[in-house]
């Protein structure tokens, strides 16, 4: 006859909203976070390389769509459009940026259930874009931005003059984008999806809490 191990300490984990653990599960998250984490800080590196590498700084740009999207060479001392790049100790501080922001996302890479994909995906984006960039700074105190964006339609120009907007984007990277998709897909997901996920989850631990003998195979039910 067999027996159950220790149900007091399973219904506790799945009450944190986390499932007891099997080599599956346990492999789900993490997969998902590493694959997207890497895979976002090689891409970065790479587009960067070829970009310090092939284009002359400030001067060569190639016209992908002419009129509207060009890859450049650009180098930015600053955060996004350039903010702080005046500040002496700018570079230490986006450099302590990305430990804390490291720190912060591990652990809560950490306290994710094992099953989830979403959310090791959103966390895995965020991640890799501020290492992406904090390699950067470390490596040249600056950063590699390459995308730009812009329109020398005249009455596109008007139009955004009109809103106070400019009419070029200021240049950024594959990290960028990535920090950027991934702030926002957590937005989404803490104004939209968490509640209903957590309640699923708490159904689940209740349900199984409710019914010890549920999930156990038959020989245990006997």
């Amino acid at each position: 006859m067999h027996t159950r191990g220790h149900p007091a300490g399973a219904a506790s984990a799945r009450r944190l909203g986390k499932r007891d653990t099997s080599e599956h599960d346990l492999k789900t998250k993490n997969v998902w976070f590493w694959t997207v984490t890497l895979s976002t800080i090689a891409v970065d590196q790479a587009t960067k390389w070829w970009v310090f590498t092939h284009l002359k700084y400030g001067t060569d740009a190639i016209h992908v769509i002419p009129g509207f999207f060009d890859i450049v060479h650009a180098q930015n001392p600053g955060a996004a459009v350039g903010l702080f790049r005046d500040f002496e100790y700018h570079n230490a501080l986006f450099i302590g940026f990305t430990i804390v922001a490291t720190i912060i996302i591990a652990n809560m890479q950490r306290q994710l259930a094992d099953r989830l994909k979403f959310l090791p995906v959103v966390l895995g984006l965020i991640l890799g874009g501020a290492i992406g960039n904090g390699i950067d700074r470390v490596v040249k105190s600056e950063v590699t931005d390459f995308l730009r964006f812009y329109s020398n339609n005249p009455h596109i120009i008007d139009f955004m003059h009109r809103f106070g907007l400019p009419a070029e984007y200021p240049s950024f990277n594959i990290a960028d984008s990535a920090l950027v998709v991934g702030v926002g897909l957590f937005i989404v997901h803490y104004l939209f999806l968490d509640e209903g996920e957590l309640d699923g989850k708490k159904a689940e631990a209740e349900a199984e809490d409710a019914d010890p003998a549920e999930g156990r195979n038959p020989a245990e039910r006997a």
